[in-house]
């Protein structure tokens, strides 16, 4: 008799910058999940992706990929950066890809769990696609502090890129689950431990 997959359970983990998201996704990753982070995928998707390309050469120009073949960061960030409707648009490219992305690997997980790491899980509706989002928060000078030690990043520039995310209130108010990291890695790996031990259980 053939066995029935149980559906795999899926999870948003977000959060503003310097919040730990990514420290938060490795500790899952290390107990047994497995993690598709977003950002990455809509990197690969840019570049590898032969519709992506097309799409976003007609929307923003050759410029946008170097003579290599390699997406011209530096002139679509000054193209987009703070351009409500530039971001709009490339986000209309990207995003369905990165989803498509995510329910193929949803598709063939054996893991109990799938990790959807993303810093715009909101913004960009992935929130609509998982069972639940798990929202990473840590006070705003720890946050600035983290971002400059790790950057090298002036104060401004943190608060600025700060400006262009959802704010903390906002985040927390639309989460399902808080993990505050405002301590150190064992403390943080304990959290992290008691909420996938909760989490996974849950029917």
């Amino acid at each position: 008799m053939e066995s029935v997959k149980t559906p795999v359970k899926t999870l948003g983990v977000t959060g503003g910058i310097g919040s730990g998201k990514s420290a938060v996704c490795k500790e899952l990753e290390e107990l047994g999940a497995a993690v598709f982070s977003a950002d990455q995928v809509a990197k690969h998707i840019m570049v590898s992706d032969p519709g992506a390309r097309e799409e976003i050469i007609h929307a923003f120009g050759a410029e946008s990929y170097l003579p290599d073949g390699a997406l011209n960061r530096a002139y679509l960030a000054q193209t987009v950066f703070g351009d409500e409707a530039q971001v709009a648009t490339i986000n209309g490219i990207v995003h369905p890809r990165v989803f498509q992305a995510f329910q193929e690997q949803k598709k063939h997980c054996k893991a109990p769990l799938l990790v959807h790491e993303a810093a715009l899980i909101f913004e960009s509706g992935g929130y609509k696609h998982l069972d639940a989002v798990l929202v990473v928060h840590a006070p705003l000078e720890i946050r600035i502090q983290r971002v400059i030690a790790r950057d090298g990043a002036s104060r401004q520039h943190v608060l600025d890129r700060m400006g262009h995310q959802l704010p903390a209130e906002e985040l927390l108010r639309r989460a399902d689950y808080v993990i505050n990291n405002d301590s150190d890695l064992d403390t943080l790996r304990q959290r992290v431990q008691e909420f996938y031990n909760l989490y996974v259980a849950i029917k």
